[in-house]
């Protein structure tokens, strides 16, 4: 993988990760992620489902039929799973990162306001 998954994609396929969910369990189940951060209507995941599938990151595991209609579970692929691994440990590194950062400029700025106080 070249480029970072957008989010709804690492969202789509982290969904994906647990076991093979149909359309509107993926809904739910980003929905429930991003703690209602991010809500993705039926075209936009049905076309992302799409490219993903032709991308071979997702593959259909069944399809069964509700209610007269039709029901599509789709799984992660092998392909799926590597892209899943290799962009949370891409991330994983950028929160270390930014989580040290932050670190040392939190110590900086204590050990500054120290000084100017006088209690050094």
């Amino acid at each position: 993988m070249d480029t970072p998954l957008r989010e709804p994609t690492f969202l789509i396929l982290t969904a994906l990760a647990g076991e093979p969910m149909h359309g509107y369990g993926l809904i739910g189940e980003v929905a429930a992620i991003s703690d209602g951060r991010v809500s993705l209507r039926p075209g936009t995941l049905y076309g992302a489902l799409d490219r993903l599938v032709d991308a071979g990151l997702v593959q259909v595991d069944r399809e069964e039929i509700v209610d007269g209609r039709l029901r599509r579970y789709y799984r992660l692929s092998p392909a799926g799973d590597a892209t899943l691994t290799a962009e949370t440990e891409r991330l994983r590194r950028n929160v270390e990162a930014a989580t040290a950062r932050l670190s040392r400029r939190a110590a900086a700025r204590s050990g500054t306001a120290r000084l100017a106080g006088g209690l050094a």
